[in-house]
């Protein structure tokens, strides 16, 4: 008797497109990172419906030792001079860490302990990113196409925004051909 052989979710690697399983989208527009960004005239003069980046996560189960797999699309543009990037988070379980792979697009992955210590790896197609626990992670688009990572975390993880609502210590600023990094 053969067994079964069925075919799995797959990501297509050039455009980071989740297939084959139940997925679930949530875009995050402009109007809904208030705070964010340095710069909040230029934030309240941008358009509110701008997408700034979608998130596609596979339909996974939940519980402990379950695993979330998911994409995320962060968008090119700025407001006033810093670069899109996500809200960024702790996990609400500080222990769980998580995995971003680089699908396509160039930009910076934001590293911050609960200390305030903060470090920037750079994200490209093919680069391997492992968040420690107790870390706390925003990506940044310095590109001028939209910035595709991989995700892998515990469905148990969480999200924590509000232990970030002072920001991150770093912020990213595009530089004409390259970017700035100031302290937040």
């Amino acid at each position: 008797m053969n067994p079964d052989i069925f075919l799995p979710p797959q990501v297509a690697w050039a455009t980071g497109a989740l297939a084959g399983g139940p997925l679930i989208r949530k875009t995050t527009l402009l109007a809904d990172l208030p705070g964010v960004f340095a710069n909040g005239e230029a934030w309240q003069c941008g358009d509110p419906q701008q997408s700034v980046y979608d998130v596609d996560v596979l339909g996974s189960p939940t519980g402990e030792g379950a695993l979330f797999v998911g994409v995320t699309h962060l968008h090119a543009g700025s407001v006033g001079d810093e670069f899109f990037m996500t809200r960024g988070h702790f996990h609400a379980r500080r222990e769980q860490g998580e995995v971003y792979i680089g699908l396509r697009g160039a930009g910076l992955l934001l590293l911050q302990t609960e200390a305030g210590d903060a470090r920037l790896e750079q994200v490209t197609a093919g680069s391997v990113h492992i968040i420690p626990p107790f870390t706390a992670h925003r990506l940044i688009n310095t590109g001028r196409e939209t910035l595709s990572s991989l995700a892998v975390w515990p469905a148990v993880a969480g999200h924590d925004y509000a232990a970030l609502a002072e920001g991150f210590a770093l912020r990213v600023f595009d530089a004409g051909l390259g970017f700035e990094v100031r302290h937040g």
